[in-house]
């Protein structure tokens, strides 16, 4: 059964699952329907995030172990909310120190013999059978030489990293010794090109599972599963499906396992893609609810004079597709050069060069063709795509290379190869291009498409999530609104960006991508702290590879940055015309994000209120958007909104009141109305000269939303009319009656920015 709602939160270290407890009360009289976690298994020391699982039998002891989650969980079943708990099938950490991880431990003591070796995908042809350990800080030869392995008992060291020795070592130099041991520690460098187990993307501290195997599927959810049958778990959302061997097959298993628990995928679905119909879950985690939302807010009529305004300020062309390209094509001749030699291993006889080629071209993050099965339709016309986009000196290669994973002559091939196109697509795409195709990066967000400017389409048959931010997003959804607004005034934008970039010259120059992204963070984010956006900035400029990254970093240019960013943000004459920029945008801001809320909240699936969301938030990319929340404060306001009528509500905007009391309503009503919200989704008639700018609907026909759209330039309603069902309603938001039929968007949108109706 799923939730009326969710609500997620990040376990971890500072706010352990006690605290989680301590607001289910809050998190009930707000109106949502289920606590959502990050992963709760044992995580490394210090993880924030806990992806990075050490062992699948324990709850984090961070967290507060098993007896925490006890008590959260008594708590929940008090409140009558259940529990979404993220699960990460894909990958286990390996960071040091490698006895942290059992599985890692054994198989790096006994290599190929140990009784984990199965669990993880590992090419024993390399390396003379040794498992490949990019860990040090200089080649292995002058590592030894300087003396900094040592052996310590049945153990060696390196700094921080301890490694077994396999029984019968016997002794010897450490040189020697290590000449018979499963693993290889060399350079941290050579984890680019000659790694040779599979990671979760470019991370070499996370190795993959292959819980493909009947045994590791059983002992890496035994603890999950069990939480499941005793009531403590009541959903399931399953991280990065797109790195398994086989999603379908893990979901089957998974839901047979589980006895069909709730369950949604961190499926990332390009435009015009569709999760594949025989997956057992509900549908995914929301980012393609995303997507439509987002495009309701971006005015096409924009799109002219920002891609004008982004090639004369940066010199780039406004073509998204040859950024994808040229980030695919970065990521997979360097950062994943690995994953693409080990496909090159298995097909040996086909040049290199049209494998990657193939591999840029790949329109979606993966195929799904699975051993024994004729591949479907979409498959097959993914494929066609990519080999129609592959360079033309390349073509006829990459057509024999599309058809060994279409017809399972070599399936070894056909499931690294899906393996690999996904890390292609995040590492070449959201990683890279989003980070260097600036044009107007509210666009740039997972399962967005940069090069489409505005929508208009709301699914009507979505089953699972809904989202506006999350853990993994480029920036919050109040951030995405006020970006958004600049296709509105393209050109006052380009007048306002010409005049600080003659200003901020005198502070240094930046990369021009980078320095057009940071006015429009400035602007999303205002009025931004400096360090914060120091960290982003940095960490943009990484992500960009084009003067600085993560690999090869510029010290003197990250400098230049850093300073850019400094004296930018206490620039008296820059900060004033910041201000005089955004003073007439910042209503406008917050009316978009209270109608992208609502129809969020109201619209198609289960709707997800990311930690701290339901004020405005200002956040950006990851570890921003993991700061601490004040509950606090939202459990104060929370309280007082309930006491205050819609217009005091109005004089507080500053604090957020007014985007709290549209997530309460809307996920009380939820909760009180399920019926209408697993209805249809019927969208209404709107007339008149602003038919353009209003987006409304209805739910089962008992629930109602009416949300403004573009409005920097809407003056008054005018003639502009909306068709209701026949019948007596009630605004939610503002308790005033509102009659069926036609009628005035001005009357309906009187006293609040986005109106919520429930029949009567």
């Amino acid at each position: 059964m799923s939730p009326s709602s969710t609500y997620r939160v990040q376990v971890n270290a500072s706010f352990p699952l006690t605290a989680a407890a301590d607001v289910v009360d809050y998190l009930r009289d707000l109106g949502a329907g289920a606590l959502y976690t990050s992963p709760i298994l044992r995580s490394t020391e210090g993880s924030t995030h806990g992806y990075d699982v050490l062992a699948h039998d324990a709850i984090d002891d961070e967290a507060g172990g098993r007896e925490a989650l006890d008590a959260l969980s008594e708590a929940l079943r008090a409140h009558g909310l259940g529990l979404v708990v993220d699960v990460v099938p894909n990958h286990v950490s390996v960071s040091p120190p490698a006895d942290a991880n059992a599985w890692w431990w054994d198989v790096l003591k006994h290599g190929r013999d140990s009784r984990y070796a199965k669990a993880f995908d590992v090419d024993w042809s390399r390396h003379g059978g040794r498992i490949l350990l990019p860990v040090l800080g200089a080649p292995l030869a002058e590592v030894l030489e300087n003396g900094e392995i040592t052996r310590d008992g049945e153990v060696l060291r390196y700094h921080e990293h301890l490694w077994p020795l396999a029984p019968g070592t016997g002794d010897g130099e450490v040189a020697e010794v290590l000449v018979r041991q499963h693993y290889l520690p060399e350079h941290w460098r050579c984890g680019t090109h000659d790694l040779n187990y599979r990671r979760f993307f470019d991370v070499t501290t996370l190795a993959g599972l292959r819980v493909e195997e009947p045994d590791v599927f059983d002992e890496s959810h035994a603890l999950i599963l069990e939480l499941v049958r005793d009531g403590v778990v009541t959903g399931l959302r399953i991280d990065h499906p797109d790195g398994l061997a086989d999603p379908k097959a893990y979901l089957d298993r998974l839901a047979g396992a589980s006895g069909g628990v709730w369950t949604v995928v961190e499926k990332i679905l390009e435009p015009g893609e569709r999760l594949p119909a025989d997956w057992a879950c509900a549908g995914t985690t929301g980012y393609d609810a995303l997507a439509e939302v987002a495009g309701l807010f971006v005015d096409p009529a924009g799109e002219e004079s920002l891609s004008r305004l982004y090639e004369d300020f940066t010199g780039d062309a406004a073509d998204y597709d040859r950024f994808v390209a040229s980030g695919k094509r970065l990521v997979l001749t360097r950062i994943l050069a690995s994953e693409v030699e080990w496909l090159h291993r298995l097909l040996p006889h086909e040049p290199r060069e049209a494998l990657v080629e193939l591999l840029v071209a790949m329109p979606v993050y993966r195929t799904y063709v699975r051993a024994g099965d004729e591949p479907g339709e979409h498959d097959r016309a993914v494929l066609a795509e990519a080999v129609a986009r592959v360079p033309e000196q390349h073509r006829e290669a990459a057509e024999r290379i599309a058809t060994v994973v279409l017809d399972g002559s070599s399936q070894a091939f056909a499931t690294r190869f899906q393996q690999t196109s996904g890390p292609a697509m995040a590492k070449g795409v959201e990683d890279t291009a989003f980070y260097r195709y600036t044009r107007l990066v509210s666009l740039n967000e997972v399962g967005g498409s940069p090069g489409a400017f505005g929508g208009t389409a709301i699914s009507s048959d979505r089953t699972g999530m809904t989202t506006l931010s999350t853990h993994d997003t480029k920036r919050s959804e109040d951030v995405r609104a006020r970006i958004s607004l600049l296709s509105e005034v393209p050109e006052e934008w380009a007048a306002a960006v010409r005049r600080w970039s003659a200003m901020t010259r005198r502070h240094g120059e930046i990369e021009r991508n980078l320095e057009y992204l940071m006015y429009q963070t400035f602007a999303g984010a205002y009025p931004l702290d400096t360090d914060r956006a120091v960290a982003y900035a940095l960490k943009a400029a990484r992500e960009q590879k084009q003067r600085t990254s993560w690999l090869d970093t510029d010290e003197a240019y990250e400098a230049a940055v850093e300073r850019w960013v400094r004296h930018t943000l206490s620039d008296v004459e820059f900060l004033a015309d910041l201000d005089a920029f955004m003073a007439p945008l910042v209503v406008h801001g917050w009316t978009a994000s209270l109608a992208q809320k609502l129809v969020q909240l109201t619209m198609p699936g289960v709707p997800d209120v990311y930690q701290g969301c339901e004020l405005w938030d200002y956040s950006l990319v990851d570890p921003d958007n993991r700061r601490p929340v004040d509950y606090d404060l939202r459990r104060r306001l929370l309280a007082e909104l309930d006491a205050l009528d819609v217009d005091a509500i109005g004089e507080r905007a500053s604090e957020g009141l007014p985007k709290l009391l549209v997530v309460s309503r809307a996920l009380r009503l939820r909760q009180a109305r399920p019926e209408a919200f697993a209805g249809s989704y019927d969208p209404l008639p709107v007339s008149g000269a602003w038919d353009d700018r209003v987006v409304a609907f209805a739910r089962g026909g008992e629930v109602v939303t009416v949300v403004p759209r573009l409005t920097v330039h809407v003056d008054d309603w005018k003639d502009t009319n909306l068709t209701l069902p026949e019948g007596q309603w009630r605004n939610v938001l503002t308790g005033d009656p509102v009659p069926g039929g036609d009628v005035a968007v001005a009357e309906v949108l009187a006293r609040f920015p986005v109106a919520l109706l429930e029949r009567m």
